[in-house]
């Protein structure tokens, strides 16, 4: 047998097991997708392991190929949520120096790719707006919290650096969960109404950041 022979052969045994692993990784993404749009849909308590399985359309037993309990889904779908997040606050802090932009401008590129998350996300809510949210769940979230909130600071130390830090870092929470608090409108609407409620929450964020500017100038 010729070496390039055995090569050959040595290299077409190699490719079931990666072709395998691409199925296996496919039907993974399968699930958390099919446990998105359940969490999303009846919420994390009302979930099943079973109307996972029929929405992902596999059996329970193959589910539990890939994942122990729901628990497990939850906390490989919250991971990939985390870093999903992590791409649109990129996105969302790093595309411009916020500190030279007019306050509508930056309000826009600050929340279009995070409202866009939101939206193309619905499961994210059912798992992170919990109040009973489990240590895995709640230690995954912390991390991008923090972050988020650090982000926030910074735009405001640059658009107004006469706050004060202790003010600055209550303005940063207050501007976070005013839009938080929001998210919910903006998701449950459809169409022109989403467009106009999306207009509404950028116009309560701009009427409190730009008293905020002419205060810390």
């Amino acid at each position: 047998m010729g070496t390039d022979q055995a090569s050959g052969q040595a290299s077409g045994q190699a490719r079931p097991p990666r072709r395998r692993q691409a199925r296996g990784e496919r039907r993974m993404a399968e699930i958390l997708d099919a446990a998105a749009r359940v969490f999303a849909e009846s919420g994390y308590e009302a979930a099943t392991t079973n109307r996972i399985a029929a929405a992902a359309g596999i059996s329970p037993g193959s589910l539990y190929q890939f994942f122990a309990n729901k628990e497990a889904i939850a906390q490989a779908l919250a991971d990939r949520f985390v870093e999903q997040m992590r791409r649109a606050h990129r996105e969302a802090f790093e595309s411009a120096d916020m500190s030279g932009l007019p306050a509508a401008e930056m309000i826009d590129r600050m929340l279009d790719p995070i409202i866009a998350f939101n939206i193309a996300n619905p499961g994210f809510k059912a798992l992170f707006a919990r109040p009973d949210m489990p240590p895995g769940l709640a230690a995954a979230a912390r991390p991008i919290q923090a972050a988020l909130l650090g982000r926030v600071e910074a735009v405001l130390e640059a658009r107004a650096p006469g706050l004060a830090p202790g003010a600055r870092n209550r303005s940063a929470r207050v501007l976070i969960q005013l839009f938080q608090a929001m998210v919910p409108m903006v998701t449950a609407a459809e169409g022109d109404e989403r467009a106009a409620v999306i207009v509404e929450v950028k116009k309560v964020l701009r009427g409190y950041l730009e008293p905020l500017e002419r205060q810390g100038s």
